[in-house]
């Protein structure tokens, strides 16, 4: 294609916001976190099938291929959500006694432990770390955070 500028066709940036708009919100990595952690909790109920019976092998890799690909999709989510809260939200007036970058350094090396293994407690401390950031954001917005629907979301 002839480009009368004698430049590359530039690639596509890809970003959350290229006018910072403000609206930050860690609940989707809150939500990403416990789907995470609700894979895990499926992977390790599933029961592979005793004999030989192709169709219940079958089955049996099927939905462990589906909730493995939901797992790495979501500890991805997670990452993405919080490195875009970390980079571009300004964390004014935050609380003295939260590390900002240790803390989100932390979710993301947890995030991709989730996604390396099947490890449930990894998943229990990355919702948790998601509430500690969730608690650290709405307090430089003078909000008290609360998750009230977190056990119904999560469910059983």
């Amino acid at each position: 294609m002839f480009n009368p500028i004698g430049w590359t066709k530039p690639g596509i940036a890809q970003a959350h916001c290229d006018i910072p708009c403000g609206i930050y919100e860690p609940l989707v990595a809150k939500i990403a976190a416990q789907t995470v952690q609700k894979m895990v909790l499926r992977i390790q109920a599933l029961e592979a099938p005793a004999g030989g019976d192709a169709a219940a092998m079958v089955d049996y890799a099927s939905k462990l291929g589906r909730y493995v690909a939901v797992k790495e999709e979501h500890a991805e989510i997670v990452k993405k959500e919080f490195r875009i809260l970390w980079a571009d939200y300004g964390w004014p007036n935050v609380a003295a006694d939260f590390d900002v970058n240790g803390t989100f350094n932390q979710a993301l090396k947890l995030a991709g432990q989730c996604k390396q293994n099947v490890d449930m407690a990894a998943c229990e401390e990355l919702v948790s770390t998601c509430d500690r950031i969730a608690t650290a954001f709405w307090a430089t917005k003078n909000v008290e955070y609360s998750d009230p629907n977190a056990a119904a979301r999560y469910g059983t």
